[in-house]
């Protein structure tokens, strides 16, 4: 595989990681959930996931 395949290919596999993640997000607001991420600090907190969109 060339370099510029490799790129082409990342670039592909980033867009989709993108948008399924902003569909998730999408779904989880509309049935007003909470999405769990931990902070660089350990802490893991749920936040609505109206707040990232």
């Amino acid at each position: 595989m060339s370099s510029v395949e490799h790129n082409e290919m990342v670039e592909k596999i980033t867009r989709g990681l993108e948008i399924a993640e902003r569909e998730m997000l999408e779904e989880k607001a509309k049935n007003d959930e909470d999405v769990i991420v931990c902070g660089d600090d350990n802490v893991i907190r749920h936040i609505p996931a109206k707040n990232f969109l």
